[in-house]
Formats: C-alpha cells, structure tokens, sequence
C-alpha cells in the first residue's frame, strides 16, 4: 500500500510538531504571496472587493483596495470574501444594516465570520482585513492541536492532513468562512467530548451561524445521544440551535422578503456533476487551447474525490464510529446536490465543501482503523499539489484597479 509507505513521513513530522507548523506556514505563505504578487503586493486582493459593489458601499471601503473590474458578464463583482467583509462593518459600528447590493436571504444568516471580523473593524477598514487573515490562520492552527487532542495515538500522525487540506486553503485563499466553520466546529466538539458543555453550546451555535454546514456533524452527534438515550446530551445539542434560530426570527422581521428555505433553491440533485461533464465533452468536441483545458479540467480529480467519499463510509466495521459515517454521507449529499451555476462552474465553490470532510475522516479513523481511507487521502494530498500548481503557474491576474 502506498500509504503505509508514506507512514515514515506521516511519523516524522508527528514526532516534530514545529516542523510540521513550519510547513503549514511555508505552504499557506506561498499561496498568500502568490496571490498578492500579482496586485501590487496588496493583502486587499485576497477579500475579493467586486468594483461594482464597492461602488456601493463606498465609504465602507479601504481607500488603497484593490478593486476588480471583472470579467466579461460578471459587470466586477468580485467574491464572496467581500461579503463577509462588508457586513462586519455595521456590527463593527454597532449597527445592522445590511450593505448595499448583496442578497440577504441566504447570506444574512451567516453572521459568525463577519461577528469575528468585526471585532478587529473596531480599529478601522485595514485592521478589519488583517481580521480575515488572522481569524482563518490562528483558528487552524489552534483547531489542529484541539483536534490531535481528540485522536489516538495511532492516528495522530494523520492529523497533518487538517493543516494540509487543499479545502481550507483554497477557502483561506479567497478569505471565505469554510475553514473557521471548521475550525471553531472541531474546537466546539473538543469540550462535547469532554462534558464541558458551555463552551460547546457557544461555539456550536458560533459555527451554525459562520456557515450551516456545520450541522452536518452536530446533527449526527445528537442522533448518536438520542439512540444512546442519553438525554442530557440530548438537550445540550438540541441548544445549539436556539441562538441560530433567534438570529433567523430576527431575519424574518428585518428582511420581508427573506425565508429560511431559500437555501433549498440550491439542492439539485446530480445536476452540478452532469452539467460539469457535459461541459468538458462540448469543450473538447469544440476543439481548444490547452490553458482553457486545464481550468475545466482542474475539478475533475473533486468528481473522483466525491465518489470516493460516498463509498468510504461503507467500508470497514460499519457499526463503529456511525455518527461520523453519516456526516461524512451528509457532506457528500452536499457535494452531489450542488447546482452547476453557483458551484461546480468555479473551482473554489465546489472545492470548500469538501472542507469538513478531513476532520471528519480522521475521527471516524479513531473510531475504526479498518476503513478504505488510502484512495481518499492519496488524491486529497494529489488536488493540494494540483492547488499549489494552479495558484503558482497556472492562475492569471485579473483586471483590477487600486482605490476609486
């Protein structure tokens, strides 16, 4: 097995935990300067700022931003990374009005990333994107050793793969919520695992409300206390939802036209994965250049990585480590639902949802050591070489502009 040649790796830098945060720092640095050489050195670039909504929110933007033109039919609309942005400035200047442009019914409810955010906008534009930067490094860092604490020590050594997952990357390197989701959901169930409940409520309810993906592992975690009867733990999962579900009535009476169901308008069975081969077959019946090739192609190794992770859970003793089973499905039904328009026609949108699934891996692995992982973990550290090629080599500037 390749993976059991690659353990001496896997046991070296268990046994050097400093090395192994210099190669996340050296890894994550790159990608940082990468990204930055081509806009002039500006950490701005990384949060995305579309031309078009800064237009709108003008005194809300840094005057030295660089803004994005955009691409023929996307009129500089920029990423998500803005979003997140522009809404920690009201809570920041203690206010909520949400900022000019942007959909509030399925953004809104993502409050706990801009929260954080904010309290770094205390002292002002600048310091609020060194906040996106600090918040999606230092929680990593610190989920890592949360997270080596909950392995066994046959385990532990895989733990590099958290600090290594190209899903994080890719989420920290246009400066989106995926990885501090992550991030604060495995540190929340650190303290469930070891009965400390108050801190797991707050930081639950912190995750549900970052991103609700999050409740793909809070939900089986109440399954498995239900079956268990244990209720005790049944009423402390059940709580996490009370501060996300005020936030929500809080929604509904601020944005009329805001509904909790929207995010079903995105649940398209299979469709995202069809459209996405259909896409490459029109592309080389068509004929094309090979940099155009390669883009459409860089998802491809996620469709194998998708299908892998729906067989993965069924090996092994089923019966143990269950709950992680179903997360791990959950994520997966995430991935297969996903429309081709919002997210398997960019590379970024479909990667990040693959995210939670390193940590979840890697728990169900304590649990039971017989399961098919080497195929899932081979091509993860594959897409992370993939990743560091496209940011390096293949990735172009865009058309941008610095300040109005």
């Amino acid at each position: 097995m390749i993976l059991k040649r690659l353990s001496p790796i896997f046991l070296f830098f268990n046994s050097k935990q400093w090395l192994t945060v210099l190669f996340f720092v050296l890894i994550w640095g790159i990608s940082t300067l990468g990204y930055w050489k081509k806009y002039e050195w500006n950490p701005s670039s990384m949060v995305n700022f579309g031309y078009e909504f800064a237009l709108q929110n003008q005194t809300e933007t840094p005057e030295k931003a660089v803004l994005f033109k955009g691409e023929k039919g996307d009129l500089g609309a920029g990423y998500d990374g803005q979003i997140f942005y522009y809404f920690s400035r009201p809570l920041s200047e203690f206010h909520l009005n949400w900022p000019k442009g942007f959909d509030e019914s399925y953004r809104a409810p993502r409050i706990g990333y801009p929260l954080l955010i904010a309290l770094f906008g205390l002292f002002g534009k600048t310091a609020a994107i060194f906040g996106m930067y600090f918040w999606n490094i230092s929680l990593t860092l610190l989920s890592y050793f949360y997270l080596r604490k909950l392995l066994d020590e046959d385990t532990k050594p895989y733990a590099i793969l958290y600090l290594l997952s190209p899903f994080a990357l890719g989420s920290y390197y246009v400066l989106v919520s995926d990885s501090v989701m992550v991030s604060i959901l495995i540190i929340a169930y650190y303290y469930y695992v070891k009965e400390n409940y108050f801190p797991f409520i707050i930081l639950s309810s912190l995750a549900i409300l970052t991103k609700e993906p999050a409740l793909f592992l809070l939900f089986p975690l109440g399954l498995a206390a239900l079956f268990r009867r244990d209720w005790k733990r049944i009423v402390v999962v059940g709580s996490v939802l009370i501060i996300p579900v005020c936030w929500h009535l809080y929604l509904a009476y601020r944005f009329p036209n805001w509904r909790p169901g929207r995010l079903t308008d995105f649940i398209l069975p299979l469709e995202g994965l069809i459209s996405y081969m259909e896409s490459i077959w029109r592309l080389l019946a068509g004929g094309t250049n090979w940099k155009d090739l390669a883009r459409l192609l860089s998802r491809f190794p996620l469709v194998i990585l998708f299908f892998l992770g729906l067989f993965l859970p069924f090996t092994g003793k089923v019966t143990k480590g269950w709950e992680f089973r179903i997360s791990f499905l959950l994520i997966m039904f995430m991935v297969g639902t996903a429309g081709y328009y919002h997210f398997w026609s960019v590379y970024e949108n479909v990667s990040r949802m693959f995210t939670l699934s390193i940590p979840v891996l890697l728990l169900l692995n304590k649990e039971d050591k017989t399961i098919r992982k080497q195929e899932y973990i081979l091509l993860t550290l594959f897409i992370l070489i993939l990743f560091l090629v496209k940011v390096l080599l293949i990735s172009r500037q865009l058309g941008y502009q610095v300040g109005f």
